[in-house]
């Protein structure tokens, strides 16, 4: 008010603005850190993932204060939750930003608390894995037994992702608030599919940590129901993974239109494409313990049904996909049932990087299938091809997604641009990944197939004859995981290279610049039933199914549980 009376409303104005380039310079800022922590992460990820295809060749010796386990513990955790995570809300931020406007102080203050509560117990965990008090995978079953801080530092990392997005719907709410009655814009609507499903997937993780583990490892109570504590973790486990691949398809649906110069292919397909995720990831943990006991028939089958249901949104995306290729190929002027793919932007490595990842995930999804069937689970449970199927659907569609996605998006929070130096070297950065992930995975796909282990150093299966012959072949050779460890570990640090030079080095861009830019395609939401935005009716559905799907099996763990098993620590 007092500006307005002594300088006019224009100066108003203009303060506003001000303010508002602030906030956004804020949240550029705010994604930066996430995306310098997630690269770090990935940094050491990587590394311990080089020395594990060592140590399974026997190439290489560990010193007496380091053995594979912790190696193994750390290469899962920094990539599979630090890597994902810090990028996920690197990417999520930045976009909510653009799709909805800056955030506010209190949205701005949240996010960047949850950022440094979600840091510190990454830092935290990865101190206690490197210690020793902490080599149990990142998967931490029961009955191996962690430092108490471990599993603390655990609960702060998610407890400080659950800040950062009760912060972003807050600020989806305002935005609601403000539209009534509108549509929301198509990548908020996918955030907040996302963000839904992880906070619902944390609470099984959640509710193991803070009333299981803690309590158990420093010693408050005396054991650990280890089913339960399983099963609670893959009531998170199995979404987890789809909070990894939901952004990824946020990039297949918005960005590869804007690449091709087109329009999204279905508004109300892609976010009912979302919902469909929210339901029918969730109640479907018990197919990752087919083999295990204690679980009625009855309720695995009806998991395992409600897993298969996946395969419609997923397909669903598919459709769309394509049918944008074919729609963009058509207006250049293709011809021919194929003749669209030569009208690809192939020489543009923002949509390449996205189309191999996409390639990849069509094998990924049929394994998937696969550890899924109770009788197929069987022959693979346990076996490095469970390593392989992850590799190639996390490590390479999902990973490869946020490769693509960082070619330009940390040019936009940094101003700078991707010079053809750079664009060569993503080319080489990608090809090269696409190469080590088919030698590594595949590799462990057909190793896993002839009985090769998982989570084991290394196994000579007493030098039997018979079944080393088994192992002689170019693809059923611990060798040829090696040779692919090798090539990704090149890979890995070429992106390193980029990210410093996009980050640091690259001239500032230029207006027009198109790597300077974040690309969301137009999605026309006119014709989108409003019920697909009634967040209740989606929320309930997934409660609903959650309840019918867990109620008797968990119920029963805790009624008719067999003695409690005591802490291992076997390292």
């Amino acid at each position: 008010m007092i500006i307005h009376s002594e300088r006019g409303p224009l100066a108003g104005r203009r303060t506003s603005s001000a303010v508002t380039t602030a906030a956004a310079a804020s949240e550029r800022k705010l994604a930066l850190w996430n995306i310098g922590f997630a690269y770090a992460a990935f940094l050491i990820g990587t590394f311990c993932g080089l020395i594990q295809v060592f140590m399974r060749n026997e190439m290489i010796q560990l010193p007496a204060w380091l053995d594979y386990y912790q190696v193994l513990t750390v290469h899962g955790v920094t990539l599979a939750l630090v890597y994902t995570t810090f990028f996920i809300y690197a990417f999520l931020i930045t976009g909510m930003s653009k799709a909805l406007g800056s955030f506010g102080p209190k949205v701005a203050r949240w996010s960047w608390i949850g950022f440094f509560v979600a840091a510190a117990g990454t830092v935290w965990a990865t101190i206690e894995i490197l210690s020793g008090r902490a080599s149990v995978l990142y998967t931490f079953y029961a009955p191996l037994k962690a430092s108490g801080w471990f599993y603390v530092s655990l609960a702060l990392l998610i407890i400080g992702t659950w800040i950062i997005s009760f912060a972003l719907i807050a600020h989806y709410v305002k935005w609601r608030k403000a539209n009534p009655g509108v549509m929301s814009p198509l990548f908020a609507f996918m955030t907040i599919s996302t963000l839904a499903m992880w906070i619902i997937a944390c609470l099984g993780v959640v509710a193991a940590v803070v009333f299981m583990y803690i309590p158990w490892a420093f010693g408050w109570v005396d054991t650990i129901n280890v089913e339960l504590s399983r099963t609670l973790f893959w009531f998170f486990g199995h979404p987890l993974v789809y909070f990894w691949l939901l952004p990824a398809y946020m990039a297949w649906y918005l960005v590869v239109p804007k690449l091709l110069g087109t329009k999204v292919f279905s508004d109300s397909l892609a976010r009912l494409s979302f919902l469909l995720f929210i339901l029918f990831s969730i109640p479907v943990g018990l197919h990752h313990q087919l083999t295990e006991p204690g679980v009625a028939d009855f309720w695995k089958f009806l998991q395992v049904t409600l897993t298969f249901m996946v395969v419609i949104p997923t397909l669903m995306t598919a459709f769309s996909l394509f049918a944008t290729f074919e729609i963009s190929g058509r207006q250049k002027g293709a011809k021919g049932l194929f003749g669209w793919v030569s009208k690809l932007p192939w020489n543009d490595i923002r949509f390449t990087s996205l189309f191999i990842a996409m390639v990849f995930f069509i094998p990924g999804g049929a394994g998937g299938i696969i550890n899924t069937s109770f009788q197929l689970n069987e022959m693979v449970h346990n076996t490095l091809w469970v390593v392989g199927h992850f590799h190639i659907t996390v490590g390479t569609p999902v990973a490869m997604t946020f490769m693509g996605i960082s070619f330009w998006l940390i040019p936009y929070l940094t101003g700078r641009t991707l010079t053809k130096t750079t664009k060569k070297l993503a080319f080489v950065q990608i090809i090269s990944w696409s190469v080590g992930m088919l030698f590594m995975s595949t590799a462990q796909h057909v190793l896993g197939l002839l009985g090769a282990p998982r989570r084991t150093q290394h196994s000579n299966y007493s030098d039997h004859p018979t079944v080393l012959g088994w192992f002689d072949g170019f693809f059923s050779n611990t060798a040829t995981l090696a040779l692919g460890g090798i090539i990704l570990f090149f890979s890995a640090m070429l992106l390193m290279v980029i990210v410093f030079r996009l980050w640091l080095i690259e001239p500032r861009s230029e207006k027009g610049d198109l790597y300077a830019e974040f690309p969301i395609a137009e999605s026309d939401a006119s014709a989108t039933p409003r019920w697909l935005e009634n967040w209740w009716i989606w929320i309930g559905i997934a409660v609903a199914l959650i309840l019918l799907a867990y109620t008797f099996p968990i119920t029963h763990m805790i009624q008719d549980a067999p003695p409690g098993s005591k802490g291992f620590i076997n390292w």
